[in-house]
């Protein structure tokens, strides 16, 4: 199987972090965009240069600072005075694997030109809509929010990003290890493809077969509806954050060699992909309160669907 022989490469490179590896590829397969939140140095930009060899698609990077231009992301028309007219020369928005690094470091007019990239697969400069090439996939990092000289990526934003995730420290003998394999050459010199693009856009495809039951269907709106109702939460999960779920879910059960999602499988995502589109009352943000805890706590007091194979 090509997705398992891609988490086999991944893991070669990216060590200690298998369940970070597997959600990434699940937001991939699912045809979701993810926001990685650390700090620097854990190897987010390594993990998305690996994905990008692993699975055969063409890698950009696009650096954030605060002096970068929507064009500079999306490209623009400039004049050939041969041709008397104006040609499109495309941005570094324009590959099927996009890093945004360190994305909260520009200003949100700039973050806000990747919006109908993220959700149309185009851009639009002067007046033109280009699309993207296939697959299409952006792996956004940024450095906590309380780092100075950054800005908070605006609600809109976050609710298009599938998944939310953090890398962490390795453990001591992860790093110890790490030291090891680095001393010569780095194991991303060996990554080999496993898929092209051409086979990434099929599994994508398979995902949309796999069987989700009636009852964990109501078990995904219900997380939903329960934080519009939460005490804590001045505007809770939306239709597209169900929609999401429900998503991630069919692509997680993939990698996991199964036609059916599981119960384990909607709490396992509910918190990577729901919490951050939640927007908290500002007394509960100072009380300590964040997304995640509330995902948690309606995880925990509702029942979950009792487990059923597909028939």
């Amino acid at each position: 199987m090509s997705i398992q022989a891609a988490i086999r490469n991944l893991e070669n490179v990216i060590m200690g972090k298998s369940d970070m590896i597997r959600l990434t590829l699940t937001s991939i397969l699912a045809g979701g965009h993810i926001l990685v939140e650390d700090v620097p140095g854990v190897g987010k930009t390594m993990l998305v240069r690996t994905i990008s060899k692993a699975l055969g698609c063409s890698f950009k990077r696009i650096q954030f600072t605060p002096d970068l231009l929507p064009s500079d992301v999306t490209g623009t028309s400039v004049y050939n005075p041969k041709e008397l007219n104006f040609e499109f020369r495309p941005g570094p928005i324009m590959g099927q694997i996009v890093l945004a690094d360190e994305i909260n470091r520009t200003s949100p007019k700039t973050q806000a030109a990747l919006l109908e990239a993220m959700e149309e697969r185009a851009v639009t400069v002067d007046g033109q809509t280009h699309p993207l090439p296939e697959p299409f996939f952006l792996i956004a990092t940024q450095n906590p929010i309380e780092y100075e000289g950054t800005f908070p990526l605006p609600e809109a934003q976050l609710d298009r990003f599938m998944m939310k995730l953090s890398m962490g420290y390795p453990t001591l003998e992860e790093e110890t290890e790490l030291l090891s394999r680095v001393q010569h050459r780095h194991p991303i010199e060996d990554v080999k493809p496993v898929m092209h693009a051409s086979e990434l856009i099929e599994w994508q495809q398979k995902v949309k077969d796999i069987h989700v039951d009636e009852s964990l269907r109501k078990y995904i709106v219900t997380i939903s509806h329960e934080t519009r109702n939460h005490p804590a939460v001045e505007i809770g999960v939306s239709p597209r954050g169900s929609i999401t779920l429900f998503r991630a879910c069919q692509a997680y059960a993939l990698i996991e060699g199964r036609d059916y999602v599981i119960p384990d499988d909607v709490k396992k995502l509910a918190v990577p992909v729901l919490a951050h589109r939640i927007i908290l009352h500002t007394e509960s943000r100072l009380d300590g309160m964040t997304g995640n805890r509330v995902i948690e706590s309606i995880l925990s007091r509702l029942s979950v669907p009792i487990r059923r194979k597909a028939q």
